[in-house]
């Protein structure tokens, strides 16, 4: 007589997923609770590229000029501004705009001028609902004798 032997039945493991779905609702709440949205810009910006064609049509604008020490002149470098306050820069640029709503802004500023010279020029204009900003860039020197400064590099242990 033959006798077979039974073979044990054999079970599929059986995963829980309930933890796992827990766990990634908790981290996705997480994520949603640290984030913050921070609106980038209140001013529409437009910069422009260092190369490129210059303009055909000369248009009316407003152009603050900011130095190396952080000091403002509107339209011509010769006739800076009495003080960095952002109330003499918003009278100054209201007078220069006379009846123009929205004039076009140039912020030209120094290389070396502060951050904080060129964000109170960018907040002066945003206060007086001007929206159409734009920044001057100089076009690279094709034959350069002297090349940018390097980056520091850290030193080694």
């Amino acid at each position: 007589m033959l006798l077979r032997r039974r073979r044990p039945p054999v079970h599929s493991p059986h995963i829980n997923l309930t933890p796992l779905i827990d766990t990634v609702f908790l981290l996705l709440i997480f994520f949603m609770m640290t984030t913050t949205f921070n609106k980038e810009s209140m001013l529409n910006i437009s910069l422009p590229e260092a190369k490129g064609d210059r303009a055909t049509q000369p248009q009316t604008l407003i152009r603050i000029i900011i130095t190396q020490e952080g000091n403002y002149a509107i339209n011509q470098p010769d006739h800076s501004l009495v003080s960095n306050h952002l109330d003499i820069l918003k009278q100054a640029l209201q007078k220069e705009a006379a009846d123009n709503a929205n004039p076009l802004i140039l912020i030209s500023a120094d290389a070396n001028a502060p951050h904080q010279a060129v964000m109170r020029a960018m907040e002066a204009a945003r206060d007086l609902g001007y929206s159409r900003l734009s920044f001057e860039a100089q076009e690279p020197i094709a034959n350069a004798t002297t090349p940018p400064p390097a980056m520091p590099t850290p030193e080694k242990p």
